[in-house]
Parts: C-alpha cells; sequence; structure tokens
C-alpha cells in the first residue's frame, strides 16, 4: 500500500506540474496588464492559446530536416522530466534518488541544445541570430549554474534536491553570506534562462531584440504548442528550484500524511502565486537591456557564484 501510496504523490506532481505550468504563465501576463494599468487577458488564456495551437495544421519548410520535426517532443519532454524532478511539496518522493542539480542543469542545457540547432536548420537570419545569442548567454548562464550548484553542495553536502531542502529544514543553516550570493546569482541565471526582462521580452518580435522567439518564429501547430509548453515549464521548474532550495518551509518531508502533504501542496502553491506577481513587478519596474550587457548581467550571476564557494572554503580552512 505504501508503494502505491509513492507512486501516486510521484504522478501528481508530474501531473501538476504540467497543467499549472500555463497558469504560472497566465499570472504573470494578468499582473503586468494589471501594473500597467490594462485589463489584460483571463488567467486561463494560456490554455486557451495552446488547445488553439495543438488544433491548428503544422506547417514545416521544404527543407527541414528530421532534426527541426523531432526538437520540438525533445525539448518537452526534456523540460517535463527536469520540472517534475524538482521538489514541489513533499521531499522524498519515489523518483527523489534522481532530482540531482547536476542533473537538471545536463537536462536544460539539452533542451537549449537541441532549440538552437532547430533554430538553424531551416536556414532563416532570424533563426540563425536567435541560436547565436542563445548560446551566448548559455555560454554564461551555464557556468554560474554550476557555481550556484558547488555553493548549495558545499553547505547541504549534497547535490540532491530532497537533502538539500530537509538540510534546510532543519534550522541549523543560519544566515550565511555564500548563501544570499547563491539566491542572487540563481535569479539572475533564471531570468536570462527563461527570457525574461531585462535579457529578454518574450512578447515581442522585433528582430533586433529577439532570442527565443527568434528560434521558433518557423513553428507552428501543435509543435509550437509542444515548445510553448516547454517554456511554462521552464519558468515553473526555476521558481519551483528556488523555493525548494532557498525557502523550503511548508513542505512535508515525504509522502504518506495526507495532511501533511495537503499543507505542503498550499504552501508550494502560495510560493508559486509571489513568485509569479514578483516577477512581474520585477519586469515591469526595468527596462530591456541592450544584447551586448547581457555578459556583464550574467557575468555578475558567475562571480557571485564564485565568491560563494570561495568564502565557503576560506570559511572551512580557518
Amino acid at each position: 500500500m505504501a508503494m502505491i501510496y509513492a507512486l501516486l504523490a510521484q504522478l501528481v506532481q508530474m501531473t501538476v506540474i504540467l497543467a499549472l505550468s500555463p497558469l504560472l504563465t497566465g499570472l504573470v501576463r494578468k499582473v503586468k496588464a494589471r501594473l500597467q494599468r490594462r485589463r489584460g487577458a483571463s488567467l486561463i488564456q494560456p490554455y486557451r492559446d495552446l488547445l488553439r495551437l495543438f488544433g491548428k495544421e503544422t506547417l514545416v519548410a521544404e527543407n527541414a530536416s528530421w532534426l527541426f520535426r523531432a526538437a520540438p517532443y525533445f525539448i518537452f519532454a526534456a523540460s517535463w522530466v527536469a520540472a517534475a524532478l524538482i521538489p514541489t511539496y513533499a521531499a522524498n518522493l519515489m523518483f527523489s534518488w534522481s532530482g540531482d542539480l547536476i542533473a537538471i542543469t545536463a537536462l536544460l542545457g539539452s533542451a537549449r541544445f537541441a532549440l538552437a540547432l532547430a533554430g538553424m536548420d531551416i536556414g532563416t537570419s532570424f533563426g540563425g541570430i536567435g541560436s547565436s545569442r542563445e548560446m551566448m548567454i548559455s555560454s554564461l548562464a551555464e557556468p554560474a549554474m554550476l557555481m550556484i550548484v558547488f555553493t548549495v553542495a558545499l553547505v547541504a553536502g549534497s547535490t540532491q534536491l530532497s537533502t538539500i531542502a530537509e538540510f534546510m529544514l532543519n534550522g541549523t543553516v543560519g544566515l550565511r553570506v555564500s548563501l544570499a550570493m547563491g539566491l542572487v546569482a540563481l535569479l539572475i541565471v533564471a531570468i536570462a534562462e527563461n527570457g525574461r526582462i531585462p535579457v529578454d521580452n518574450p512578447a515581442t518580435h522585433l528582430e533586433l531584440t529577439m532570442v527565443h522567439e527568434a528560434m521558433v518564429l518557423e513553428y507552428s501547430g501543435h509543435h509550437l504548442a509542444l515548445i510553448e509548453l516547454a517554456a511554462s515549464l521552464k519558468l515553473m521548474l526555476y521558481l519551483s528550484m528556488i523555493a525548494c532550495v532557498f525557502s523550503p518551509m511548508g513542505m512535508a518531508s515525504g509522502p504518506g500524511v495526507p495532511l501533511n502533504d495537503a499543507i505542503g501542496f498550499g504552501a508550494w502553491l502560495v510560493k508559486m502565486t509571489i513568485g509569479g506577481i514578483g516577477l512581474a513587478v520585477a519586469e515591469t519596474a526595468v527596462a530591456k537591456m541592450r544584447v551586448f550587457r547581457v555578459p556583464n548581467f550574467l557575468g555578475a550571476a558567475l562571480m557571485l557564484g564564485l565568491l560563494g564557494v570561495l568564502l565557503l572554503f576560506v570559511s572551512r580552512g580557518m
């Protein structure tokens, strides 16, 4: 019976992540619209957009290879698996042993690589521009992410997210400058990886500023729907990761007690709501930066992660 409940708990997490990720995107858009004194679209508009795209015919360029057709499925699968490995309402789920920060970073890097290849496959100028900019961003975002992983792993003694969450919950961590640096660095990386302002503007299609949108201009139908759903999953992944590592309050220690699971689920929903509103407020308060300033922005995350690791080594050596 315990095995069945553990399996159901894991399936619930995978289903909830997939079902609520478009709602998080709709929340961010709605809050931004209200802050700009606009009515904005409904919270469920992303679901309508996905249904409309899944019902449309998929058009593919004549010179598109198998890579262009297969990339959306791989990107969606990698993003869903990576998001499902993040502990949400409870730690120590059935597949929590595979919820490793390095493995999640590798899955996201593989999805990004496939998207960049698909953007260049057709041979359009927009796709090439978007892919080159995406690789420029990833060349700094991935090392910064690894420095953040090392910082958290040195404090918690593990790169497994369930172990990190339990370590943060035991109350013996205290205030650490290295963790504060890691949090700021992770926020910067999350903004860059999701193509949000000030790195990229997901609501524009200007050829001089596009990054993510430039790579998916040639997609349509269910291919575009899978890519858009993967983008929503990626946004929820980073917010869940930040909540799991730096704010695991309310998370159940493991599945098995329905009351604790319900409390953990409610706490996770509150964290996602706060994260979505905070992202919308931040995007409204700042302007998009020039593309050539993005390396300086991500370089700050890399330096903060590196300083966090160095501070931990120095403090342990003293």
